[in-house]
């Protein structure tokens, strides 16, 4: 079977890579920031889905008889989406932002083969340690967040930055729920393991 992850991101290569299945990662050409400005207003778990969603028929347009798992991670503070910093200010803002409080993280997944389809999202409630400015600089010097919405990485030092994490799949917070994954891949005729 030919499986596609609709997703360049390293981090859902790496996590798709754990079930030990044949893929190939493939761009979609998918305009997330027209689809963002399209359905501004919308809540936070809706435009993940939507562009989850969008990512998977994208590629399954092109290669219809493919399986085709795409994905989206949006981080929400007090409603407002907070995406990927791109800079150290950035970064150390929306850290500052969050430091003391819950946010949460949101995954979605969508996975279709021909005209089947099959979604789910993950919610996250993450809460953040009371963090001062100097610890904050030092985590973003040292991890690097700026490609990591919220811009923190829990599987590297980011974790240090939390003292509370409810979460019913920790793959999600990486980028892919591969509890629900594998429950889906299996429906559609994977031996995992």
């Amino acid at each position: 079977m030919d499986l596609i992850l609709a997703s360049t991101s390293p981090y859902r290569r790496a996590l798709l890579e754990r079930l030990g299945v044949p893929f190939r990662s493939v761009a979609p050409p998918v305009d997330e920031e027209a689809l963002k400005a399209e359905l501004a207003g919308a809540a936070p778990r809706e435009l993940a889905e939507r562009l989850a969603i969008t990512k998977a028929a994208a590629i399954g347009a092109i290669e219809p008889d493919a399986i085709v798992i795409g994905g989206d991670q949006l981080v929400a503070l007090d409603g407002s989406i907070l995406g990927k910093p791109g800079t150290v200010e950035r970064a150390v803002a929306q850290l500052e932002a969050m430091s003391g409080r819950s946010h949460l993280l949101i995954t979605a997944l969508a996975v279709r083969h021909g005209e089947k389809s099959y979604a789910h999202t993950d919610v996250t409630t993450l809460t953040l340690r009371p963090l001062t400015p100097d610890q904050i600089r030092r985590y973003v010097e040292a991890d690097r967040p700026l490609d990591c919405a919220g811009s923190y990485k829990l599987e590297a030092r980011g974790i240090a930055l939390f003292e509370r994490i409810e979460s019913d799949d920790h793959s999600a917070i990486v980028g892919m729920p591969l509890i629900a994954l594998t429950t889906i891949l299996r429906t559609l005729g994977f031996e995992i393991p």
